[in-house]
């Protein structure tokens, strides 16, 4: 599971790979659960016939999933990921799930802890090739008590027990998982896929497209 990445804050990166026009609010860089982040989503008004309307957009929201029916945003501490096996029926995400809110999480990196040593050792994965992340998830919206509306997202998460990379990280009692990293050529179609055709996008992405970094650049 992951609860620590790297965001993407570079406007002409995300102009480039993710196609969308920065907010002027980007997030921080180093997020946990609950820090202000960003999220891709097809905008509600693409279905209007408005050809002046892009297919993606960029938005600020919080990591951590907050649902209409939440009295505060504590519950962001415990809604960063989502599993792909339960997502239809939690509480937290059946009804994002069920609306086929999709977006996508631009990410640098993705940090997980590295226990082969007898300790949690935080350790930086990033795509081999250099290029962010695209990680699968969903979205939703909440109107605060002081009439505020606020949008918030969750990464979902596949099974990784025999992923030759991602099955090193987290102790070895613990299950195995990884979130969903989007091939970049499927963007669009996760975007706008049906509830009843999302599972098809929840795959493990290729360990050899992935690498450990020690570094950030």
């Amino acid at each position: 599971m992951c609860s620590h990445y790297e965001g993407v804050r570079d406007a002409q990166v995300l102009r480039k790979v993710f196609q969308v026009e920065p907010p002027a609010d980007l997030g921080k860089s180093d997020l946990w659960p609950g820090c202000p982040g960003l999220l891709i989503r097809r905008p509600r008004e693409k279905d209007s016939g408005d050809d002046a309307v892009p297919d993606r957009e960029a938005l600020p929201g919080l990591f951590g999933l907050v649902p209409h029916w939440a009295t505060d945003l504590k519950i962001c501490r415990s809604t960063y990921n989502a599993r792909s096996e339960t997502v239809a029926t939690k509480p937290s995400f059946r009804e994002a799930w069920k609306r086929a809110q999709h977006c996508i999480i631009p990410a640098q990196a993705i940090y997980e802890p590295d226990w082969r040593s007898g300790k949690a050792i935080p350790t930086r994965i990033e795509r081999s090739d250099g290029r962010p992340m695209g990680i699968a998830g969903l979205w939703s919206v909440w109107k605060s008590p002081q009439g505020d509306w606020v949008h918030s997202y969750t990464m979902l998460t596949t099974i990784a027990d025999t992923h030759p990379l991602m099955n090193q990280f987290h102790k070895p009692t613990d299950e195995k998982r990884m979130v969903v990293v989007l091939p970049e050529s499927v963007y669009d179609e996760w975007l706008v896929a049906t509830s009843e055709r999302s599972e098809q996008f929840l795959a493990p992405f290729a360990a050899e497209g992935l690498r450990v970094g020690s570094e950030r650049d």
